[in-house]
């Protein structure tokens, strides 16, 4: 009964919400349009029961293998809800990414890294066509990260990462990353022990400098159950359209779920940082971990407390040589 009158309560604040919109472009300044749209913003984000910053980020207590993975913490609503959620998210996710595209280019170093982990099927490809929907494609990076090329190889193994980090005023989303640096040959072997080991620093420190350079980074680990990737898999290979996605190697890894589970708990103790925490989100219900990710990418540029680059010409000589020329 609780969760149906929260429902209810989710339905109103958006309709409220949508109503709204029109009230943001319709502001007299820009101060007031910005103050506007915050407010919207707040009000999408008060239709969760705690916040995904807050229910979802990693802690001393969490357990990965402890995970509903198709539990839906903090949104009492269904999937009609989300979607909508998701179509009033975009409109605030695009304002702000134009805003910090903008400052960018004016040499702001305000810039955000998104960073997705998950077993196979867990959905990373899903979040980041939806990522890429709500907002410019002038302005975000996708890079997929996959076993070191040769080149690769020859250097550092935060080198293939440093090329790929996001630009003043632009987000990156890297599927997979220098995590799977650590991930990989613990489980595997591929590294000695020492060296390995010696990653977790060494990215916690790398972080450290992206993000006290400016730059934010969300870290998301997307949390899917054995039998759901099993299903997915089983999909693959009954679509002709889908044959591409899948891979032998993917039976490999698992066949070491227990081991990866293991070795990512680690990572989540050693790496879960105040300045880049990670968030554990189910994803069995794909249109969950979508909502989530929306709302900690509209909330992450909100709080940068942005405000349009002001002209740095003069504007009535603009005017005066523009109409000079009719």
């Amino acid at each position: 009964m609780a969760k149906d009158k929260q429902s209810k309560n989710i339905k109103k604040t958006m309709k409220q919400i949508a109503s709204q919109a029109q009230d943001v472009e319709d502001a007299d300044t820009i101060t007031e349009r910005l103050a506007r749209a915050a407010k919207s913003s707040d009000m999408l984000s008060s239709v969760w029961t705690l916040p995904p910053a807050q229910r979802l980020r990693f802690s001393a207590n969490t357990e990965l293998t402890g995970i509903d993975a198709g539990s839906t913490p903090g949104f009492d609503g269904d999937q009609d809800d989300g979607e909508r959620f998701i179509a009033l998210s975009a409109t605030e996710i695009a304002r702000y990414q134009r805003l910090m595209y903008a400052n960018g280019i004016r040499g702001d170093h305000h810039r955000l890294l998104i960073v997705l982990q998950g077993m196979d099927a867990s959905g990373k490809g899903g979040i980041v066509r939806h990522v890429f929907s709500q907002v410019d494609p002038m302005g975000i990076h996708y890079h997929g990260f996959g076993a070191p090329t040769p080149e690769e190889r020859r250097h550092d193994y935060l080198w293939r990462i440093r090329k790929e980090l996001p630009a003043n005023g632009w987000i990156s989303i890297f599927d997979r990353s220098q995590y799977e640096d650590i991930v990989m040959p613990h489980i595997y072997g591929t590294v000695p022990q020492e060296v390995w080991q010696e990653r977790y620093d060494e990215i916690n420190a790398f972080e450290r400098d992206l993000v006290a350079g400016g730059c934010a980074i969300i870290k998301i680990f997307l949390v899917s159950s054995k039998e759901a990737q099993r299903k997915h898999f089983l999909d693959r290979l009954d679509d002709p359209r889908k044959y591409w996605k899948f891979d032998p190697s993917d039976l490999d890894a698992r066949d070491r779920w227990d081991e990866y589970m293991i070795a990512w708990q680690d990572v989540f103790e050693r790496t879960s940082t105040s300045y880049a925490p990670w968030y554990l989100v189910p994803a069995d219900k794909r249109w969950y971990s979508r909502i989530v990710v929306s709302e900690l990418l509209r909330t992450t540029m909100k709080n940068f407390n942005m405000t349009w680059p002001p002209l740095d010409v003069d504007r009535d000589a603009a005017i005066r040589r523009l109409n000079a020329d009719s």
